[in-house]
């Protein structure tokens, strides 16, 4: 997970500066393809498990492909591996935003088809069934095209690998329109929707480039990976109201009473740490009411008071923000009452 950038017109939700979660594994001089079958695996498990820190997306479904069985099957209809085909593999990525009829007028019009191969391909890319049925009616369809069939046999093995790895039929569907508008995308492609979000497009992305890195060492180094762009994804779930839990990843604010008492409040920070609490201390000297609005905002539920009096007497403040609740702790009993709050074993 890091900060990430790109080089467009920020919109909502879509910034030039975002954070972005990425899985990939990287092989040298070759991957086996039934690791293309882990990066959904996990996805599964990560949009599974987020209504468990409450964020409830809700019914999802992975959406599997792989490039060479729709290069395979244009190059039986006569477009070879170049721009062409690339300029094809582009529009039919754009199916989910503009639809059958927009992309069927650009590949007879600008892309100079003929009617009966946008006629084509627009079938090939719209098959449907079950899983196995779609991969049967592709083979088929494909016919003797030794890429079509390759990529095929290695959409198979996810599939199979998906299953073994426990993810219900019900979370992933093999879609040939899928093929992710970026060129070095060499086989295995993913994109993930939420059921009842389609509006929101894909929200975790990516796939199989085997020639990426070359472009950067001559070590052959095969690599499959999948991300999500995470400030999107919240900032539409926000907007829905998914988001539930607003609470911070910290646990504790210990407030600066009284600025002289700073290497106590330091020093308390980091017994607090060491017994497992994620604790903040306000380094600025400001007044208390000023320190607890800073928590509020933030999220923070509890913080931690301390002057002259409570220093001398052995004891420390605990003040609940939620509900108001303040009561003095003994400093010795301090970490083992918060953990006990926290619902954490000592």
């Amino acid at each position: 997970m890091q900060r990430v950038y790109r080089g467009e017109r920020a919109q909502k939700g879509r910034y030039r500066e975002f954070y972005q979660c990425d899985i990939d594994v990287i092989g040298k001089d070759s991957l086996s393809v039934a690791y293309d079958a882990e990066m959904p695996a996990v996805i599964y498990t990560v949009f599974r498990d987020l209504a468990q820190v409450g964020i409830d997306v809700g019914p999802f479904q992975i959406n599997l492909s792989n490039r060479k069985i729709l290069r395979g099957f244009l190059e039986g209809l006569g477009l070879s591996e170049g721009e062409a085909q690339a300029a094809v593999l582009r529009e039919i990525d754009k199916l989910p935003k503009v639809g059958v009829d927009a992309v069927r007028a650009t590949l007879t019009g600008e892309q100079a088809l003929s009617a009966e191969t946008a006629d084509a391909i627009l079938a090939f890319v719209g098959i449907d069934g079950t899983t196995d049925e779609m991969l049967a009616t592709a083979k088929d369809l494909a016919g003797a095209s030794a890429l079509a069939q390759e990529g095929l046999g290695e959409l198979s093995q996810v599939v199979a690998g998906l299953r073994a790895l426990g993810v219900p039929d019900s979370h992933f569907r093999v879609n040939f329109s899928i093929t992710r508008g970026l060129d070095y995308y060499t086989g295995t492609v993913y994109e993930t929707f939420l059921t009842d979000f389609p509006q929101m497009g894909s929200v975790c992305s990516g796939g199989r480039y085997d020639n990426l890195a070359s472009q950067y060492t001559k070590s052959k180094l095969p690599g499959v990976g999948i991300s999500i762009g995470a400030t999107r994804l919240f900032y539409v779930l926000d907007q829905a109201g998914l988001v539930k839990d607003q609470t911070s990843t910290i646990d504790v604010l210990v407030t600066q009473f009284a600025p002289e008492l700073l290497p106590d409040y330091l020093a308390l920070a980091g017994e607090l740490r060491t017994a497992g609490l994620n604790v903040e201390v306000h380094l600025e000297p400001a007044k208390i009411a000023k320190q607890m609005k800073y928590a509020d905002r933030a999220g923070i539920p509890v913080v931690l008071m301390m002057g002259p009096d409570e220093k001398a007497a052995g004891t420390v403040t605990v003040k609940r923000l939620a509900s108001g609740e303040q009561a003095a702790v003994a400093r010795a009993d301090l970490a083992r009452h918060l953990l006990a709050s926290f619902g954490r074993a000592a």
